[in-house]
């Protein structure tokens, strides 16, 4: 699990710093879950390592392709799918969505716009995406760093609770 820590740790500390999550990064947190799974280092195996990258793609995906998270973030997810297995990468998944909705909503205090940002939610989930580009525009500061939740969900998910 301190492994898995430190990788979601330092990721979510790079897109806080950067807003994005680098490719290398999470290349190189697959890489070392399935190398990790070879081993046997964990009590995750390698058919484990691959389903839990799979499923954590597959959770991420529809959330990027209506503009609720980044690419980085659905290959992040993926990456520490390696790590936890493919029945802790769901439980990860909603620890992460319920941390990334109280970082949205803490994000939205701290800017003074919580109205809008839930009303903006609405209709991102109401037009299934469409109205992205609106909501994304640059000049209207709505993006946040994601890899925070991801971390916090996965660890959760790695504990057990």
């Amino acid at each position: 699990m301190s492994v898995l820590a430190a990788c979601g740790g330092s990721s979510a500390a790079i897109d806080l710093r950067a807003r994005r999550v680098p490719n290398p990064m999470t290349a190189g947190i697959a890489l070392l879950g399935l190398t990790l799974a070879a081993v046997h280092a964990t009590g995750v195996g390698i058919s484990g390592a691959v389903g839990g990258f799979a499923l954590g793609f597959l959770l991420m995906l529809p959330g990027h392709l209506v503009g609720a998270t980044g690419a980085g973030d659905v290959k992040l997810f993926a990456a520490l799918g390696t790590m936890l297995g493919p029945s802790r990468t769901g439980v990860a998944f909603v620890y992460t969505a319920i941390a990334g909705g109280a970082l949205a909503l803490l994000v939205a205090l701290q800017r003074r716009r919580v109205r809008q940002t839930l009303a903006r939610t609405a209709a991102l989930v109401r037009t299934a995406g469409t109205a992205a580009a609106e909501i994304e525009r640059p000049a209207e500061d709505n993006r946040f760093a994601y890899a925070p939740a991801i971390a916090l969900g996965a660890v959760a998910a790695a504990m057990g609770l």
